[in-house]
């Protein structure tokens, strides 16, 4: 081997190292597995540094407008979710959404005894995942083409379902083909956020056990979900909804500029670097009219009409009849940062103190707590399913509870 030049063995020692250290990795069999199998064959895109990188991901298809349809997701995700879907030798498992590399993984933790079948709607990338798996020893992997919405009732039942494409609902396919007690592992989004929940399957209801921050290109076919946007100051700053629809027409929220604003500090701080991860699920699960407020923070004219965006990219906001409200934040030192409450509109007072009320509740009640469960039931489900928080779906119903510290 010439100077300077790593193997690819080395670059696998050392990414697996790394998703030790970031606690991806939590078992010696997962290690193990990611160990063994190749990354760098299942993203020839990318420079071996580069498909080891245990943070990196690799796009493998862009759609016509350059968007990214396929991908070959960070490893310490992929670990993650291995880790929550508590994948052991023998079990049957189905994944939905191919590349290749992470059903090898999991056939290497279920050994010759188990079985798994990766599914996608994409021919290009189901020949693409055969090919690669058959050149890196693992054909017996089921690899099948077709929508991911419906499962695979052939190879079902499932022990283990890994969903590794971003999910806006969870059809009933997944939850009938899993045993009792089964697993289900999948990237859904509500209200905007996406996160990879860990469920458990009891009766005909799903038993959040886990959760992680992730981010995964959309699904395609029947489960597509588009997100609604409603374009503000010619486009430069963007509302998005999720299943609930904006509650007031566009027109209005246009005028709710020149009614009236309001600003609230709430006296909570956070370091700059901190997990906003169960405030943002706090605030967009608490109030109807939920969203994400997207916001082009070069642009001097909106600088001189918006108080900074907590997060400029994807921050909370609500959407209360002709008013609207989002977080801010403000440096009172260099390693903090307060979070404020900024509303627009005829209304605007009560409802950033509203919003800054919400935040103050978090701090006090969940900052340090474990974060939300969801419980996933059948949408035709009649009785009430909690006392808090419930998110209707096309398929489902999800109830949000949040645990006391």
């Amino acid at each position: 081997m010439s100077a300077g030049i790593v193997s690819e063995e080395s670059l696998r020692a050392a990414m697996v190292d790394r998703l030790w250290e970031l606690g991806a990795i939590r078992r010696d069999e997962v290690a193990a597995a990611f160990s063994r199998v190749p990354r760098h064959v299942f993203a020839p895109e990318a420079t071996p540094e580069e498909a080891y990188d245990a943070e990196a991901v690799v796009r493998t298809k862009w759609a016509a407008d350059g968007t990214a349809i396929s991908s070959v997701s960070a490893p310490q995700i992929q670990a993650r979710m291995v880790e929550q879907a508590g994948i052991t030798r023998g079990m049957r498992v189905l994944e939905v959404g191919s590349g290749g590399y992470n059903a090898a993984v999991i056939a290497e933790l279920v050994g010759s005894e188990g079985h798994v079948t990766t599914v996608d709607i994409d021919a290009d990338i189901t020949d693409r995942a055969r090919r690669l798996l058959n050149e890196t020893g693992y054909s017996t992997v089921h690899v099948v083409l077709g929508d991911g919405e419906l499962g695979c009732p052939a190879s079902a039942p499932f022990d283990a379902i890994v969903v590794t494409v971003e999910a806006a609902d969870i059809p009933p396919a997944w939850i009938d083909q899993l045993i009792e007690g089964g697993t289900l592992t999948a990237p859904l989004r509500v209200r905007g956020l996406t996160r990879s929940i860990g469920f458990t399957k009891t009766g005909d209801r799903l038993e959040s056990t886990s959760k992680e921050l992730c981010g995964f290109v959309p699904m395609q076919g029947a489960g597509a979900r588009p997100r609604l946007w409603v374009p503000l100051r010619d486009g430069k700053v963007r509302l998005r909804f999720d299943e609930d629809p904006c509650p007031t027409d566009p027109e209005t929220l246009e005028r709710a500029f020149a009614a009236g604003q309001a600003h609230v500090g709430t006296g909570v701080t956070v370091r700059p670097n901190e997990s906003l991860d169960t405030l943002q699920t706090w605030l967009a699960t608490s109030l109807a009219g939920s969203c994400l407020l997207s916001f082009d923070n070069e642009d001097k004219d909106l600088a001189d009409v918006f108080a900074d965006p907590l997060i400029p990219s994807m921050c909370n906001s609500v959407v209360d009849g002709e008013s609207f409200a989002y977080l801010t934040k403000r440096k009172p030192r260099e390693d903090t940062v307060e979070i404020g409450s900024h509303a627009f509109g005829p209304d605007a007072s009560a409802l950033a103190n509203t919003w800054a009320d919400l935040v103050r509740a978090w701090d006090r009640d969940h900052r340090h707590g474990p974060g939300p469960r969801y419980t996933i039931y059948p949408a035709d489900t009649d009785h009430q399913v909690a006392d808090g928080p419930v998110v209707i779906k096309h398929h489902v119903k999800i109830a949000i509870s949040w645990p006391s510290p």
